[in-house]
């Protein structure tokens, strides 16, 4: 084991993760390879845009149609399009081994930690829960994230996890935000509770206490979902709803028929801004034309106010440079 996966999170410094955390969509070719060169490109202009937490090969990347080595692959991909201050946390899920091996691996290939992906697996409770996250984080022993997407792990059992000196965070989207916020003043501040649920539950989360949120639409709009971030920190929550409101069209239109839309959506969002990811695997849903018509209505407005704030940031950027 390399230095690298020995790294302890007692060190690690958690205010890193307030902020957007992007689940960088997974660039396949034509053949459905990965498309590596594609992938460390966006990743490139990601972080150009000010992008700093990355969860590549997580769900809106297609964790579950990835082998092990594609997943290490594509946080490797990911560290070499970023900066020496990107956060990377790699996805680690399914059998315990599995998760073991692609936490290990990961993190050698410059993965900062690792997040747990919810369960696929029937007949759960928080006793056979709390055995998997054990063994995993003690395997692994980087920081870590838990992804809390339904009743299993409870609340009781992220406050006991949060003791662990190697868990630095819980990305929550079962979306009962009375919960969140109870949880939330129990912990009192030992972890970063962020929002799991992207753009359209961010802004409640927030206000409740969490200190960031992931987002699948900052592929598209890195700049847009960024400045909403920044003012629903600084508690400039109106200023904040009016940029959620720009985005919500993305998440809307994702969310239909049971967020089948989810990944589909975003792939063919982003060739309109001149990035080719593929197709999405099966099970994902392909796209009609009459969906992507839909779609193109949906993002004229959108990418013209990400161009604005692009030139703005450019402008800024020059303006400090001289």
């Amino acid at each position: 084991m390399s230095d690298a996966t020995a790294r302890r999170a007692d060190v690690y410094d958690r205010s890193k993760l307030r902020t957007v955390h992007l689940v960088p969509l997974t660039a396949f070719d034509s053949a459905g390879r990965l498309a590596l060169d594609v992938q460390k490109q966006h990743t490139a202009r990601m972080y150009a845009a000010g992008i700093r937490v990355f969860m590549p090969a997580a769900g809106t990347s297609e964790f579950h149609s990835l082998s092990a080595d594609e997943i290490v692959a594509i946080v490797k991909a990911t560290r070499d399009g970023s900066g020496p201050d990107a956060q990377i946390f790699a996805p680690v899920g399914l059998q315990v081994q599995h998760a073991i091996e692609v936490g290990r691996r990961s993190v050698d290939a410059g993965a900062t930690g690792i997040m747990f992906m919810p369960f696929a697996h029937p007949y759960l409770c928080n006793s056979g829960a709390r055995d998997y996250y054990r063994q995993v984080i003690d395997s692994v022993r980087a920081p870590t994230l838990i992804y809390k997407k339904s009743p299993v792990p409870s609340d009781e059992l992220l406050l006991e996890l949060a003791g662990d000196p190697h868990v630095v965070g819980v990305k929550y989207a079962e979306n009962n935000l009375h919960d969140f916020r109870k949880v939330v003043l129990e912990d009192r501040g030992r972890i970063e509770w962020l929002c799991g649920s992207a753009e359209r539950f961010a802004p409640y989360y927030m206000l409740a206490g969490s200190t960031g949120y992931t987002t699948g639409a900052g592929n598209v709009c890195p700049h847009l979902t960024l400045a909403m971030h920044a003012a629903l920190a600084s508690g400039e929550f109106a200023e904040g709803m009016r940029w959620q409101k720009m985005i919500l069209p993305i998440e809307d239109f994702r969310a239909r028929e049971g967020d089948s839309f989810n990944i589909s959506m975003l792939k063919y969002a982003m060739r309109r801004v001149g990035v080719d990811c593929g197709v999405p695997r099966a099970p994902q849903r392909q796209l009609t034309p009459l969906d992507r018509s839909a779609i193109d209505d949906i993002l004229a407005p959108i990418l013209a106010a990400e161009r604005e704030l692009q030139q703005e940031s450019a402008t800024v950027g020059l303006s400090a440079e001289v």
